[in-house]
């Protein structure tokens, strides 16, 4: 069985275009939440204007299947044109307490 997969998506829109993504964003929300796999998926406002999804999902696999769905196809069409730069996307697994060197 794989481990649970950590994902963060950070969006950083335009100024002028920030509350045009955030809608689309939310929009997309409750139908990504129906995604066999998903166990989260909130979206997050961060201090510098960026806006930031933490999600989990139960494998990488099925995190790597919802890249190919509509629900993703829905936010780039959303925000094409709208953000600074390109989606920040980062993949992370935990790491067990168990794995700590005793000298920490």
């Amino acid at each position: 069985m794989s481990r649970p997969c950590i994902v963060t998506a950070t969006f950083t829109p335009k100024p002028e275009h920030y509350d045009e993504v955030k809608r689309v964003l939310l929009e997309v929300t409750p139908d990504v939440h129906q995604e066999e796999g998903c166990e989260l998926y909130a979206l997050h406002e961060e201090v510098g204007g960026s806006l930031v999804f933490i999600e989990k999902w139960t494998s990488r696999e099925l995190w790597v299947a919802h890249g190919e769905l509509e629900t993703v196809a829905r936010i780039q069409r959303g925000v094409e044109g709208l953000l600074q730069s390109d989606v920040d996307v980062l993949e992370m697994y935990g790491v067990a307490a168990t794995s700590y060197p005793e000298s920490l």
